[in-house]
């Protein structure tokens, strides 16, 4: 199995072997302040979450190539992402706007609201089943 993850201080996404061997950059150009990534192994995606100058959603193969921008619009401080397997949905939370919002895997479409509140700091989600967790700070 692998590992992903971002580095705040280098703009990189990177990836290794559990045991830590094998250690590569996957994703190295354009991107500004990745916050959190999620893997869909089956599908073969990572998505990031972004804030820097333009905060957005991004998408690419395991290996970095084919990366593309799902959501740049109504965002500010994407923190934490989510996939829920069953449904192909891509779920994130924003702790500027205070909401849950998700969108269909493939195509970035069908953007919903799935949470809104105020002066909630929102830090993580998960999704599982018919359940959608999440924190704040």
């Amino acid at each position: 199995g692998n590992i992903y993850w971002t580095d705040h201080g280098f703009n990189l996404i990177e990836v290794s072997r559990l045991n830590g061997s094998f250690r590569y950059v996957v994703i190295s150009q354009g991107l500004d302040q990745p916050r959190s990534i999620a893997v869909h192994p089956e599908k073969g995606y990572l998505f990031w979450t972004e804030w820097g100058q333009t905060p957005c959603i991004g998408r690419a193969h395991l290996d970095g190539s084919e990366k593309i921008v799902l959501v740049s619009l109504g965002i500010a401080w994407p923190n934490g992402i989510s996939i829920d397997y069953e449904e192909n949905k891509l779920y994130w939370c924003d702790a500027r706007t205070d909401k849950i919002e998700r969108i269909d895997l493939e195509s970035g479409g069908n953007r919903e609201i799935v949470l809104s509140g105020s002066n909630v700091d929102m830090f993580s989600v998960a999704v599982f089943g018919a359940y959608i967790y999440w924190s704040d700070r």
